[in-house]
């Protein structure tokens, strides 16, 4: 698994008011931030920056996210949504 983050790439938040919480990546800034939203308090129009440092990278992309991204440029909260609860439901939380 490349240990650099990728779009669309899940994220457990560990640092923040959002610990524990679950995110997909829908920007990249430079080596040291992302932008991540998880369709609920984080919009994909207003995501939160992190340091990477503050977030556990999973080892699973939604495929979902990604295309939608490259097709349009964005995507939408319900779709974070959905690909989010999918990703923790299938982690068993």
């Amino acid at each position: 698994m490349d240990a650099r983050p990728q779009i669309g790439q899940f994220v457990k938040v560990l640092r923040g008011k959002d610990e524990e919480s679950y995110a997909v990546i829908i920007g990249i800034i430079d080596d040291k931030f992302v932008l991540i939203a998880d369709g609920n308090k984080r919009r994909f129009d207003s995501p939160k920056k992190k340091n990477v440092l503050h977030l556990e990278l999973q080892p699973a992309i939604s495929q979902e996210v990604t295309n939608s991204l490259q097709d349009s440029g964005r995507v939408t909260n319900a779709k974070l949504r959905y690909v989010i609860q999918k990703f923790a439901y299938a982690k068993g939380e």
